[in-house]
C-alpha cells in the first residue's frame, strides 16, 4: 500500500442522524470509501488522516436506489460504506465547534 492510494480510500464522511448517534454512543464513525477498498486500507487511511487509533472496521456494499424521472427509469450508483470504531480515548472532529 502506498501513501497515494491510502489518501484516496476515504471519499467523504457520512453525516446523518444515525451516524452521529453511533459516533456519540459507540465511538463509530461512518465513511464513504472506494468500491475496491479493503478493511486494512480503510484502517490505515483513517489512522493517517485523522491521527487516531482504529479498533475495528466493518464494510458494507450499498446498492444504488432505483429512481424514476417521468418516463425515464434509472438507478443511482452502488457505493461502499465503512463503519470505523475508534479505540478508547480517541475521537474525530469534523471541524464543528461547541458553544457553551
Amino acid at each position: 500500500m502506498n501513501n497515494e492510494r491510502i489518501m484516496k480510500i476515504i471519499l467523504a464522511p457520512r453525516v446523518s442522524e444515525k451516524a452521529s448517534l453511533k459516533a456519540d454512543s459507540e465511538r463509530q464513525h461512518v465513511f464513504s470509501v472506494l468500491k475496491d477498498a479493503k478493511k486494512l486500507e480503510v484502517k490505515k487511511a483513517v489512522e493517517v488522516m485523522f491521527n487516531v487509533e482504529v479498533e475495528q472496521v466493518r464494510l458494507l456494499n450499498m446498492n444504488g436506489k432505483h429512481k424514476r424521472l417521468g418516463k425515464i427509469f434509472g438507478k443511482t450508483k452502488d457505493w461502499k460504506k465503512a463503519y470505523v470504531k475508534l479505540k478508547e480515548g480517541f475521537d474525530i472532529s469534523y471541524g464543528e465547534t461547541e458553544t457553551t
